[in-house]
């Protein structure tokens, strides 16, 4: 990675987002790792990172997240361990807290889960509860053996317990006998270089025969080992060493027994550190609302409502820009602050971190490219001590830029040509953008030259993006309209903001007449776009108003066929119940009848059935001139149907 393409780096600002990534590691290791992460290049390296990471968050929404908080670098311990070094308690603790660590990751997953990209990882976890258990149920901190790290070692310490005691109450005896506490400071028991001993005041030292350990600060006090205790003194002496002794054999033992583990154990570190880097990249999208873009090798942009992750998300606008297609080089124009820098460095951060492994804060279908190198010269590096220019300053990375660039490189300029003549300037800025392109790289640059807008409407593979202004409101959108230049907004602001009509107009007539051709075209361009954006809004708003209403009215569809079926089922509930009560009679006295719905019918049967003499009565419906037969309204009156049945009747006769 060349001096030009770190420096880069720095001015995107992927250190910050490393930053954040690391934040979202449970390691120190991890952290670390997160820090010192840098762009990859290869396309197929770059397409496994951020499959891992989709893997790793697919992981962590079904199952939570897995901890990596007991991983330590355990690196120069096995080194030492394995070259016959004994270990501290405090490496050994570190040891065991990688075997947990790895016990516990690799039983995160199942052999039931479906297979992923960082089964490799899972699987290479080689955890050893032996070791584990026999370290942590050794040593229970890193000042504290266990008594039970060997038989030895409990028995010696319930010796020490023992002679200690018996130490106590020897020296206890002394303090409460009325023949020596006269002389003491004070009536206790203390310890002074590992021996027990009693205060006695300065003055009667001599009258206490025995070993002076200690003085007090002020002299006042003498500790003294009473004669009597120096034997047993020195039995809990020979006590202690052989209890440091063993405790030195138990981490020796211990310690061996890692040097024997040494490459599982540091393979273990080794996969849990990158496990943890993966479930950060994983914790870290789910912050950013970020999602795996479709990667190439082409040198094909395809950002889609991007995001810059390092703007508030609430106030930040999403931009949609793209490159590599139609085509390679895009220059963008309009007011300061008005988000062209923001553009910039969106895309070539956004690259940096797809090339990282890490998911973009961009709609789905996003697209970018792999690059070797991405070069930018952003921002005002003018220094002092140098006595350097603006332009000096610029130039010197232009030059680093150009000699750098090639069709595997994406290049960034922000404000290309600033700070000298803005006729040579623009020159200037053409020729280098144009050595670009035929160098192969892809080209975005900022600038507020005529010229530059002029060239990008004229030459095939350049194209036109501005960043629209508010003149109404004299604040920038910060949206990137592509295909559209940017227009001078300085006599509009300066009206706005009160500049008298004379002075305008006299500055109008210094204006050269091409340029003012070319700003028409710009606000013509402009307006055009304006009304084609209100259009689109206004057809929007009426196809979702059309949806609205559409959904609306299948839903008062539905809700009244549900209505009349619900009325159908009462309907004909109510209809059965009548013929049951009218019919339930017949049936018990065994009465001759027939039963028949439909009203035509049964007119039509009963006057086929009818005799000479016989009397027609037709009863139940009253005024009503219709029936309804299976959901069905069908209109009848009765004197009409009867009257065409007599007259057929008749005539037949």
């Amino acid at each position: 990675m060349s001096e030009l393409y770190q420096k880069a780096l720095l001015k995107l600002e992927l250190d910050q987002v490393l930053e954040l990534l690391a934040e979202c590691a449970g390691s120190q290791e991890g952290k670390a790792a997160c820090r010192n992460l840098r762009p990859n290049s290869d396309f197929e390296d770059v397409k496994l990172m951020l499959e891992q990471t989709t893997a790793a968050s697919d992981l962590c929404t079904k199952k939570g997240n897995p901890g990596f908080s007991g991983v330590r670098d355990v690196s120069a311990s096995l080194e030492r361990a394995d070259r016959g070094g004994s270990l501290q308690p405090k490496e050994l603790l570190h040891i065991a807290s990688v075997l947990r660590c790895a016990r516990t990751i690799k039983g995160y997953v199942s052999e039931d889960d479906p297979a992923t990209c960082l089964d490799a990882f899972f699987k290479a976890l080689t955890p050893n509860k032996y070791l584990e258990d026999k370290i942590f149920g050794a040593i229970l901190s890193e000042e504290e053996i266990a008594d039970n790290a060997s038989p030895a070692l409990a028995d010696i310490r319930r010796h020490l317990r023992i002679q200690a005691g018996k130490i106590r109450d020897s020296l206890q005896k002394i303090i409460s006998s009325p023949a020596y506490s006269k002389y003491l400071r004070e009536p206790i028991i203390t310890i002074r270089q590992g021996r027990y001993v009693v205060p006695v005041k300065s003055e009667c030292k001599n009258d206490v025969p025995g070993l002076v350990h200690d003085v007090s600060a002020t002299g006042s006090t003498y500790f003294v080992e009473p004669m009597s205790a120096v034997n047993a003194n020195n039995a809990l002496r020979e006590l202690e060493i052989k209890e440091k002794k063993e405790i030195e054999r138990i981490l020796a033992e211990l310690s061996s027994e890692t040097a024997a583990h040494r490459e599982n154990i540091d393979l273990n570190f080794r996969m849990l550190v990158e496990l943890d880097v993966i479930f950060a990249k994983a914790k870290l999208a789910y912050r950013m609302r970020a999602w795996a873009p479709i990667m190439n090798d082409q040198g094909r942009v395809d950002l889609r409502k991007a995001r810059h992750p390092l703007i508030d998300p609430k106030t930040v606008v999403p931009i949609s820009v793209r490159l590599g297609t139609d085509f390679d080089s895009m220059i963008i124009t309009g007011p300061n602050t008005g988000g062209k820098t923001v553009t910039l460095k969106t895309i070539g951060l956004l690259t940096l971190m797809a090339e990282c492994g890490l998911h973009i804060p961009a709609g789905d279908g996003s697209e970018l490219s792999t690059f070797d190198a991405i070069l930018a010269d952003i921002g005002d590096e003018q220094s002092i001590a140098q006595s350097l220019s603006t332009f000096s300053s610029h130039m010197r990375t232009i030059v680093d830029v150009v000699a750098e660039c090639d069709d595997r490189t994406l290049v960034l300029f922000d404000e290309l040509g600033a700070g000298t003549d803005p006729a040579e300037g623009a020159a200037l800025a053409t020729a280098i953008i144009e050595f670009c392109r035929k160098m192969g790289s892809r080209v975005v640059a900022t600038t507020h030259y005529a010229e530059l807008k002029l060239y990008a409407m004229r030459t095939k593979g350049v194209i036109n993006a501005s960043c629209e202004f508010d003149v109404e409101t004299l604040r920038p959108t910060y949206k990137l309209l592509i295909g559209i230049p940017g227009k001078s907004n300085a006599f509009a602001i300066s009206r706005k903001l009160g500049l008298s009509e004379e002075i305008l107009k006299e500055a109008d007539d210094l204006v050269d007449k091409s340029d003012k051709d070319f700003e028409d075209v710009l606000s013509q361009l402009e307006a055009q776009r304006q009304q084609m954006e209100t259009a689109r809004r206004e057809a929007e708003r009426l196809k979702a108003e059309t949806a609205k209403i559409k959904q609306q009215s299948e839903e008062y569809s539905a809700q009244l066929q549900k209505e009349k079926d619900k009325a159908m089922e009462s309907a004909r509930r109510e209809a059965q119940k009548i013929i049951d009560d009218a019919v339930g009679p017949l049936i018990e006295h065994k009465i001759p009848h027939i039963c028949e719905v439909d009203r035509r019918k049964a007119i039509k049967m009963t006057l086929d059935m009818l005799q000479y003499n016989d009397i027609l009565v037709l009863c139940g419906k009253g005024h009503e001139d219709y029936q309804v037969l299976n959901g069905i309204t069908v209109y009848l009156d009765e004197h009409e149907i009867v009257a065409k049945f007599m007259d057929k009747y008749n005539k037949g006769k």
